[in-house]
């Protein structure tokens, strides 16, 4: 009977060793191989590609070369209308229409499997095209820090993240470059972002806000309350100006530059214009639509240093 029971306990411990090592092989059970990347856009959406995307429409210009940086120019089937940042490899592309006005119609006539959605401009073409089975991912490129994101993001989807990192790295250095070329002090700074409608004071989340905090100075707006619709702007003030005095005045722009410049060098022959030294002592500065008015994207360490020139032009 000892002999019967000793083998049952054998038989019970053989079983519960079988059981264990099932348990072991479900555990370590490889992942889902149908799902390609799972990737968190700018809206906070989970948006899953069960494959490596082969047809990508962009929304936005700003978003051309970062792809072709890494590898995924051949994947683009189309473009919007852009006077500005068009690579030689999208010139021929069909166009979707205008950055402001793209025509869903034509997306879908692309057959895109992926479309890359500007944010701030062409959100409300998400839902139409995710009920046409095509997939939709919002991006922002306005500061450097989205830009960094946003270049990992696109290495993930064309299958290449060595070439995003290896892309950050090298901006990063080039900035580190030029801020290492200018003496590290804090100077007060005034952006002013003119158009046909007007003026308005640009804060720290714009391009130039941002290329300017990069730089360690002081945006004098900083803390203003934004505007309603636009949380990178604020209301202009004359009379806030002049409080303010700021050391520098940069001056971005909407519209052809050389009437904008003449327009603003008219006004500022006023008496309260004049009596900002920035003015008087001709320290105002027109940064180059190309850098400033778009998200320069992969080029911002140029844009970094075209702001740092302005003020420190003798720089090597």
């Amino acid at each position: 009977m000892k002999l019967k029971g000793y083998v049952k306990i054998i038989l019970s411990i053989m079983m519960m060793a079988l059981v264990l090592a099932g348990c072991g092989q479900e555990a370590a059970k490889p992942a889902d191989k149908s799902v390609y990347a799972t990737l968190t856009d700018d809206l906070g959406r989970q948006v899953e590609l069960s494959k490596k995307p082969a047809r990508i429409v962009v929304t936005s210009a700003s978003f051309l070369e970062p792809l072709e940086a890494v590898g995924g120019a051949d994947l683009v089937v189309g473009r919007p209308d852009s006077r500005t940042k068009m690579p030689e490899f999208a010139k021929d592309l069909p166009s979707v229409g205008k950055v402001y006005q793209i025509d869903t119609e034509k997306i879908i006539a692309c057959q895109p499997d992926l479309v890359i959605i500007n944010k701030g401009m062409n959100e409300k073409l998400v839902d139409t095209l995710e009920a046409n089975g095509i997939k939709a991912l919002v991006l922002d490129m306005k500061s450097y820090a989205d830009v960094q994101k946003e270049v990992g993001t696109l290495a993930v989807v064309t299958g290449n993240k060595e070439k995003g990192e290896q892309l950050i790295k090298t901006m990063d250095e080039k900035i580190a470059a030029v801020k290492a070329r200018i003496p590290q002090e804090k100077r007060r700074v005034s952006i002013i972002h003119s158009t046909s409608q007007g003026l308005t004071v640009q804060l720290e989340g714009s391009i130039a806000g941002s290329v300017a905090k990069m730089l360690g100075w002081e945006n004098v707006a900083s803390g203003t309350k934004p505007l309603e619709k636009n949380p990178d702007a604020a209301p202009y003030s004359m009379e806030t100006l002049v409080e303010q005095n700021p050391e520098i005045i940069f001056v971005t722009s909407m519209g052809k530059l050389s009437a904008i410049k003449a327009s603003m060098e008219e006004t500022m022959q006023g008496p309260a214009w004049q009596s900002i030294p920035a003015v008087r002592e001709k320290r105002v500065y027109y940064l180059p639509q190309e850098l400033f008015l778009l998200s320069p994207g992969i080029h911002y360490p140029e844009a970094v240093e075209t702001m740092a020139k302005c003020v420190y032009p003798d720089a090597k």
